[in-house]
């Protein structure tokens, strides 16, 4: 007999790689375990592990039964999602984004939940392939992405714009690329595109690559990109979000430029699949209040003079 908890207990058994971890994360002991793996066996007929030990490794039964597994849940859970999808304030949000996006949109969705109990909140922070290989797999409804994705399977479109900051050092007096260059770059990922660009716009006679500034270093999480910058280490490059949301904020500060750039903000969906209406309820209002941030008035609307 079809049984769907068989099904889950191998899909864990599977991304964990232990028995034991299976049984601490399930709250089972880890003869069940065994016992639901067996009995899956017994009900596909088919071999699906080949143990070694303490260890095991997939047969082929094993690796098409995970693939079907996985692609059974996913479609379970866009499924239960789609029976409340027009509800505004109740549901499970399952996103995600880079850190660089989530410091700040995480806890304004959080806020939203206090005022909503009804809405749940599911918030990954993650890097730009593994987010894609989620929303893909069905784990997110909605990922959110800083560069253009092009994908069969995928959606996506520009959804909001955020100012670039290029932040130095709260006593750095320089105005100069030569300045920048006395002071050396602190890069995490992405950096050095967003850097690019940037000093590409407003110092078009004398920059030509990144690759002529020192680099001071590097983190693969921007929230902390800011420490280098607040001990005088180098300058960086990021969202303005990661400024605002910074506890080195007042030993660093924004450089002044000519021509200021806006990073846009992708959403990326699995095409086809509808999106919950509160996704968009929410994302609208975090835009909203961005823009009321920034400009001192809601968006499409002009101060009253």
């Amino acid at each position: 007999m079809f049984n769907a908890l068989y099904f889950r207990t191998f899909i864990t058994l599977v991304e964990t790689g232990s028995f034991t971890r299976t049984a601490q994360r399930l709250e089972m002991t880890q003869p069940g375990v065994s016992q639901h793996v067996r009995k899956l066996e017994r009900y596909l007929g088919k071999t699906l592990l080949e143990r070694q030990g303490r260890r095991f490794r997939l047969t082929e039964a094993g690796r098409r039964a995970y693939d079907y597994a996985v692609k059974l849940f996913s479609e379970h859970e866009q499924f239960r999602h789609s029976l409340d999808d027009e509800s505004l304030d109740s549901g499970e949000c399952r996103l995600a984004s880079p850190g660089s996006i989530g410091l700040m949109l995480y806890p304004f969705i959080l806020g939203q939940q206090q005022r909503h109990p009804g809405l749940t909140v599911s918030y990954c922070f993650a890097f730009h392939q593994e987010i894609l290989a989620d929303v893909l797999a069905g784990r997110h409804d909605l990922g959110i992405v800083t560069e253009v994705t092009r994908h069969p399977d995928l959606e996506c479109e520009a959804w909001h714009d955020e100012p670039l900051s290029l932040v130095v050092p709260a006593d750095f007096t320089g105005t100069s690329l030569n300045d920048l260059l006395g002071l050396g770059f602190i890069s995490y990922t992405d950096g050095l595109d967003k850097a690019g660009s940037l000093l590409r716009a407003n110092f078009p006679d004398d920059f030509s690559s990144m690759s002529h500034f020192p680099r001071q270093g590097f983190t693969n999480e921007v929230g902390m990109v800011l420490d280098a910058v607040a001990r005088g280490l180098g300058f960086s490059v990021v969202s303005r979000l990661v400024l605002e949301t910074s506890p080195w904020q007042r030993q660093v500060r924004e450089m002044t430029l000519t021509h200021p750039m806006d990073e846009t903000l992708y959403l990326v969906s699995r095409r086809g699949a509808r999106v919950p209406s509160r996704y968009h309820h929410l994302l609208e209002a975090f835009r909203e209040q961005r823009h009321l941030e920034r400009f001192g008035h809601p968006e499409g609307r002009q101060a009253e003079g």
